[in-house]
């Protein structure tokens, strides 16, 4: 019957506040392309799974059970969650953004893709192929579990009970999103050399020959040449990806 005492059910609410507010922007888990019912259903099977480890934890921070105490409690640990959520995707958020420089570069910008968050705007197909990519594949080398060994290590890093500490937090998300958009912009460089040097050649071209449209005949070349190029480095791109989501987690 213990199991069934206040005390567990709160400590177990208060995990899934923390676990719930990660998964719910956590890249991955928080695609509209998952129904919002599967979303709720993850988040409480990872709750529940946990909180045999996490529950005796949590007791101690939620005091008597009653009063404005728990409602800080779990408040604050749903700020936690969002917040380990978020930075954890900040990397894909940088990755999202150069994705899109990059179609721009190659000419492939006009070419709609699915919609995959819900962030209101239409990325290009290219963008949407390498985010459906990377997310593929961090379920599919085990990422995932990093993220969720990371949540729990919070519980020791951030005790439950110990509030939300506003200043700490924008600091790591300033500091983290820098060395995202680092990352995003080292892994698309070839994209970002080939664009400069392509728009100089075709630029160069038109002042010596201004009575031929240049611009309109280079086109299908910028695109095969940045295709091309995509091709070459598609293996590398997302190794290195990879290769940081995991330094990341």
């Amino acid at each position: 019957m213990s199991l069934f005492a206040p005390e567990t059910i709160l400590s177990v609410f208060a995990i899934f506040c923390r676990i719930g507010g990660c998964l719910m922007v956590a890249p991955g888990f928080s695609s509209s392309q998952v129904p919002v019912r599967i979303r709720l259903y993850i988040a409480l099977a990872v709750s529940l799974a946990l909180s045999p480890m996490l529950v005796e934890d949590v007791k101690p921070a939620l005091g008597d059970g009653s009063g404005v105490a728990l409602l800080g409690v779990l408040f604050s640990e749903l700020a936690i969650g969002l917040l380990i959520g978020f930075v954890t995707r900040l990397l894909f958020l940088a990755l999202q953004m150069m994705t899109v420089a990059i179609t721009q570069a190659i000419g492939l910008s006009s070419m709609p893709g699915i919609q995959l968050e819900d962030s209101g705007d239409q990325q290009p197909a290219l963008s949407t192929f390498f985010s459906l990519a990377v997310t593929t594949l961090m379920f599919v080398v085990g990422l995932h579990v990093e993220l969720m060994r990371g949540l729990v290590d919070s519980y020791t890093t951030i005790p439950p009970g110990a509030g939300f500490a506003v200043r700490p937090a924008i600091a790591e998300v300033a500091d983290k999103a820098g060395a995202a958009f680092l990352t995003a912009f080292r892994i698309g460089s070839p994209f970002i050399v080939y664009s400069v040097l392509v728009n100089f050649a075709i630029g160069f071209t038109n002042k010596l020959v201004p009575q031929i449209p240049v611009f309109f005949i280079a086109t299908p070349f910028v695109m095969f040449g940045g295709l091309f190029l995509l091709l070459i480095t598609a293996h590398d791109f997302m190794s290195a990806f990879i290769a940081a989501l995991d330094s990341w987690f």
